[in-house]
């Protein structure tokens, strides 16, 4: 058998290679146009509204409704601490006890004092009606009864300061024990058992009460204005009775204390040297998680809820004009929309101006798509293959 040429078989081979060739790029050039032709598809929501309470927020600080510094009012060895640090006191509680030997001993001479001078006013009130006896049976001169009249004056005054010198003695004791004078918690001893106290040896201890407490806070003057414009109330209805808004306390850790609270105190003037006002809440504290000169967070709520436009955070872009939405028409055609954003609610931001409710902006696919293209829109939630193409 005669041999058949190798390059008789390759020619065929390339003729076929070429074919193919031209067919893969026939198939891949129709491919591209199909996919030219075909719109980009999106995904959409529509913007909607909802009733919205309006909140503005703000730094303040935990302020003691009530706070004293526990001082010595009489000079003593301390002889003994009632209760331990921290401890939560009555109204009338003993906290501290001074030596009262040398006071009591004071009691005492001054209330001999007294006695002596009742005896005295006594005696001088006898010896004045003597004289005036006397004096009528003309047995004596007038200047007589007039000086027995002065005697009996001075020693009424003798007693008065003597019961005046009594009462300081006896207050002088009392203060030997120190009490609380309200119903608090106590802080850190300063002192211990043994050490001589007196007015002049400082802070034995602080107790505080932190039930109700205040929480205070300061607002520029701008910062006020935007507070009254989002809440519309006037500053008089900000704390009145029965017209303040509803006020919160978020804690350092993020907690949001459910307990409201309300203004009671705004201030009648910006201090010039800060350019603020000074607001006060109040808060019952029942938990009494807001501690006394802690720092938290403000929370205001208007009044009433106001109706808003919501739309989704990631459908809002930024460039040198401001945010913007990309809306699809009923055309389906893309529009660039430039809107005025108000405060975040969760994964929505409320849209103060620039959008109406149940307008479709896009939320997916905004890479794809720029300003008067055609899309194919598909609403958020509902699958591609479901959508119909609509």
């Amino acid at each position: 058998m005669a041999a058949i040429p190798v390059q008789s078989f390759r020619r065929p081979l390339a003729a076929c290679c070429v074919a193919l060739v031209c067919t893969l790029a026939l198939f891949a050039m129709s491919t591209a146009r199909a996919q030219d032709d075909t719109a980009p598809k999106v995904t959409i929501s529509a913007a909607y509204t909802e009733e919205l309470t309006r909140q503005a927020t703000f730094i303040g600080r935990g302020e003691a409704h009530e706070k004293t510094d526990l001082i010595a009012q009489v000079t003593g060895s301390l002889v003994e601490i009632v209760v331990a640090d921290g401890a939560q006191v009555n109204q009338g509680d003993l906290i501290f006890r001074i030596e009262p030997d040398t006071y009591e001993a004071e009691v005492a001479a001054q209330q001999a004092a007294v006695q002596r001078a009742e005896a005295n006013v006594n005696l001088a009130h006898l010896e004045l009606a003597r004289k005036t006896e006397l004096l009528q049976r003309d047995t004596i001169s007038q200047s007589e009864v007039d000086f027995a009249e002065a005697d009996s004056k001075v020693a009424e005054a003798d007693l008065a300061s003597a019961k005046a010198a009594l009462q300081q003695a006896e207050l002088n004791l009392a203060r030997t024990e120190i009490k609380a004078p309200f119903e608090g918690r106590i802080g850190r001893t300063n002192v211990s058992p043994g050490a001589l106290v007196g007015p002049s040896s400082g802070v034995l201890a602080t107790i505080v009460r932190d039930s109700p407490m205040y929480v205070t806070f300061s607002l520029s003057e701008p910062q006020l204005l935007t507070v009254l414009s989002q809440l519309d109330v006037g500053i008089a209805e900000l704390v009145a009775s029965g017209k303040s808004p509803s006020v919160f306390v978020q804690l350092p850790d993020g907690t949001l204390v459910e307990e409201a609270g309300r203004l009671v105190f705004l201030d009648n003037r910006i201090d010039p040297t800060t350019g603020t006002i000074a607001v006060r809440a109040e808060f019952e504290n029942e938990r009494q998680l807001i501690l006394d000169g802690g720092f938290v967070s403000v929370v205001i709520e208007a009044l009433e809820p106001t109706l808003s436009v919501l739309i989704p955070q990631n459908a809002v872009q930024r460039d040198q004009r401001g945010d913007f939405v990309l809306v699809v028409t009923d055309q389906q055609l893309v529009e660039q929309r430039y809107v005025r954003l108000g405060p975040q609610e969760g994964t929505e931001v409320v849209v103060s101006d620039g959008l109406r409710e149940g307008e479709s902006i896009i939320v997916e696919g905004l890479q794809r798509v720029r300003p008067g293209v055609a899309v194919d829109a598909v609403l958020s939630g509902t699958a591609i293959g479901d959508a119909g193409g609509n």
